[in-house]
């Protein structure tokens, strides 16, 4: 099970924006930036971003149904700032994966204990 919903409202309130500057910056996290499906405002999420070959992958900590989730699947992209650099990032799938092969083995142990099995697999443009 993934963190629960009342956490997220409070990172949403308090962490992110303390995090916010730093995690485009920082290995192992990203600014995701997004568009509202229904607002059309651009947003951005801190989030937990990592590669797996070509691909990125985002560890989905609040679960499938987190409105930057739903807002990325129904625009089919986004954009991510980490380690300083800008990328384009399409072709967004939802993947289930209990035993978190898609990211590092020591983040694959901290994502075990918070219950976390699923993922955003996402392609750079070239």
């Amino acid at each position: 099970m993934p963190l629960p919903r009342t956490l997220a409202r409070f990172n949403l309130k308090v962490t992110n924006r303390v995090l916010g500057p730093a995690a485009g910056r920082l290995p192992g996290f990203a600014v995701l930036t997004h568009v509202g499906r229904r607002s059309g405002t651009i947003r951005r999420t801190p989030v937990n971003l990592f590669r797996d070959g070509d691909r990125y992958v985002v560890a989905l900590t609040y679960g499938r149904e987190s409105q930057w989730v739903r807002n990325v699947m129904a625009a089919g992209r986004c954009e991510v700032l980490t380690q300083g650099h800008r990328v384009t990032l399409v072709e967004p799938e939802l993947v289930h994966d209990p035993g978190r092969s898609l990211v590092p083995a020591p983040v694959g142990a901290v994502l075990r204990l918070i219950g976390v099995e699923d993922f955003m697999v996402l392609h750079p443009v070239h």
